[in-house]
């Protein structure tokens, strides 16, 4: 480890190239994509077959909720669109009855910008995400720039409100097929992440972005098994247990085996049965018959004295004594070790979540950049003359990501899309313009592309964006392809510029205060586990707290210190201190494991520990 002084420099290279790198689409690319087809193309076609295209943006807002909690079991998923839907009528609501009280395009332009502060923090203290903010500022800020009347405001809002329980049922639809994917998913990705750790560690490399990727998909995948509160299940369990095999892969990486993790990753998806995992000390360590006490004729003895008949009929006491059940006293075993392994989950489960207004104090950094920086974005193009500010101010809107360097990646990102998407509209305006069912065909098209494509990377998914609003605008009449084009890059160029020096000017002076209270957490956190796992009269559901915790702890670290490194005009980051506490910590979730009887002591080869998924 390289013993260098805590990272001082106040200004950071920016990238340009590596931010339009493509990465791999995601494993479930394809369900927010035909979600959303699925919610935006009812309500459009039956408005387009009455004849009123013009209230296709307003079904169409509650339609877009469709692409949230995908990533959420479905009992909590229920709840989060429904929260989702909510928020949605209720900044259009506030986007509505300002247009019809007022035309002064900078009281509106003020109003959307403060919209979007609000939902930004509301929606990064509460994780909902992606799309996070984006739809709900994008769908608030065209809203205040379109005519009203009061009259107007209820049958607008009924139509958002009936398009948004449409979007709830789409959301919900694969429940009964698949009633445990999004858990199923989540574990398979913390497996994965497990064996890439194990793979790194074999290759004899550090792997110290390995190993903390790993440590986020599992904190990932408990946070997905745990967000549905007292509704424990038999799949539920299993998969939980799947979680655990992965953490301890984690505290022994060299030693696990990758192969075993990702054949269970395979398994754990689609529907079929989830894999058990046994006693490793007779599936998976090696262990011949004749280790196990039983000799190749069938018979043999074991430790204890029992031992099993050649003709079958069941086991035997070798030595003189009463016969023993062997498989009940195995399946007794096994239960017990499945009790204590979950009995830290169940702990868990009864810990009340953090309230929202303690999550939302350390958001106020991004609250104000996200105000002023929409703000002054829509002021300079209202100034420019532009029609339509909100791009500018959507624009800005969607820059603001942990830090000064992903804002900066996140403008380059957006400025491509939307160059590129511009040519394409260009392209389609001509078919669109055919009539309504070829617009309302394209607009389809697009918000499939967008969600298909925006996995890999932000820009690529901003191609499809970009045409797609300048679609909807083509709603309530076909306009100019030209003015269209022109508009939109003027406004792209003010909206990423503007804010991006919203940004620079409202840095996140507070981030290194943060990254000192995180490894305060991790300090207290490490020694709490230490003592736990000491103590032999600790409970397992005391030593799983624990290791939960701790593990929650080093995760929360590793995002606080990457989001802290990107920021400019801070104090120095004591990064080589973070280094120090996360190796530590790996080390005590290590002696955690040990503790629980799933590793054997150092330099010991006790077959009654064990590594699970360890290689033979």
């Amino acid at each position: 480890m390289s013993s260098a002084t805590p990272t001082s420099a106040r200004v950071r290279r920016l990238p340009v190239v590596g931010v339009l790198r493509l990465g791999r689409p995601s494993d479930v690319w394809f369900k927010p994509a035909l979600s959303v087809v699925a919610a935006v193309a009812p309500p459009s076609l039956l408005l387009m077959t009455l004849g009123r295209l013009d209230l296709v943006p307003y079904t169409m807002a509650g339609s877009l909720c469709a692409l949230y909690a995908h990533n959420r079991p479905y009992a909590a998923r229920a709840k989060v669109l429904a929260w989702v839907i909510l928020g949605m009528l209720g900044g259009l609501a506030v986007a509505l009855v300002s247009a019809s009280l007022t035309r002064n395009a900078v009281v509106l332009v003020t109003v959307g910008a403060l919209l979007a502060a609000v939902q930004k923090a509301v929606c990064d203290a509460t994780r909902v995400g992606p799309p996070a903010h984006v739809i709900l500022t994008f769908v608030s800020s065209a809203a205040l720039f379109v005519p009203q009347t009061l009259g107007q405001v209820p049958g607008h809002l009924a139509l958002a409100a009936a398009a948004g329980a449409w979007a709830w049922l789409v959301g919900m639809a694969p429940a009964p097929l698949r009633p445990h994917g999004p858990e199923r998913r989540a574990t398979a990705q913390a497996l994965h992440a497990a064996a890439a750790c194990a793979e790194t560690a074999r290759g004899g490399e550090e792997g110290a972005g390995a190993r903390s990727a790993a440590y986020a998909a599992v904190h990932a995948a408990w946070q997905t098994l745990l967000v549905v509160r007292n509704r424990p299940s038999t799949t539920r369990r299993a998969l939980e247990r799947l979680v655990i095999r992965a953490e301890v892969a984690l505290a022994a990486p060299a030693d696990a085996d990758p192969a075993r993790l990702r054949s269970w990753a395979r398994a754990v998806r689609g529907t079929g049965r989830i894999p058990r995992t046994g006693d490793p000390r007779r599936e998976e360590d090696g262990l011949s018959r004749e280790e196990d006490g039983l000799r190749p004729d069938g018979v043999g003895s074991r430790p204890d004295g029992t031992g099993s008949r050649p003709d079958g009929a069941g086991p035997c006491r070798t030595d003189g004594g009463a016969r023993l059940d062997d498989d009940s006293l195995r399946r007794d075993g096994d239960l017990l070790r499945e009790r204590d392994e979950l009995v830290g989950v169940a702990a868990e489960r009864a810990v009340t979540p953090r309230p929202l207004s303690s999550r939302l104090g350390p958001l106020t950094p991004a609250a104000v950049r996200s105000a002023l920086g929409c703000a002054l974005a829509g002021y300079v193009s209202l100034a420019l003359g532009a029609e339509r500010p909100y791009w500018a101010l959507v624009t800005a809107a969607s820059l603001y990501q942990a830090n000064i360097t992903l804002t900066w990646s996140r403008a380059v990102q957006r400025v491509v899309g939307n160059l590129v998407g511009v040519l394409l509209f260009a392209a389609v305006a001509p078919v669109a313009q055919l009539g309504p069912l070829a617009l309302v065909l394209c607009i389809l098209a697009c918000n499939f592309g967008a969600e298909a494509l925006i996995g890999r990377n932000y820009w690529l998914g901003s191609v499809c964006v970009t045409p797609l609003a300048l679609l909807v605008t083509e709603l309530p009449g076909f306009q100019p392809t030209g003015e269209l084009v022109t508009g939109r890059v003027v406004d792209t160029l003010v909206g990423a510029l503007v804010g991006f020096l919203a940004a620079v000017a409202v840095t996140n002076r507070r981030a290194g205060r943060h990254v000192e209270r995180a490894l305060t957490t991790v300090d207290r956190a490490g020694e709490h586990a230490a003592r736990v796992a000491a103590d032999p009269s600790s409970t397992p559901a005391a030593l799983e707290a624990a290791r939960r915790g701790l593990a929650a702890a080093v995760v929360d670290l590793r995002a606080t210190a990457d989001a802290a490194a990107g920021e400019w005009w801070q104090r120095a980051l004591p990064q080589e201190r973070v280094v120090l506490a996360e190796q530590a910590a790996h080390r005590t979730l290590a002696a955690t494991v040990r503790r629980r009887g799933l590793l054997p002591d150092p330099g010991t080869t006790s077959t009654y520990t064990y590594t699970e998924g360890a290689s033979p």
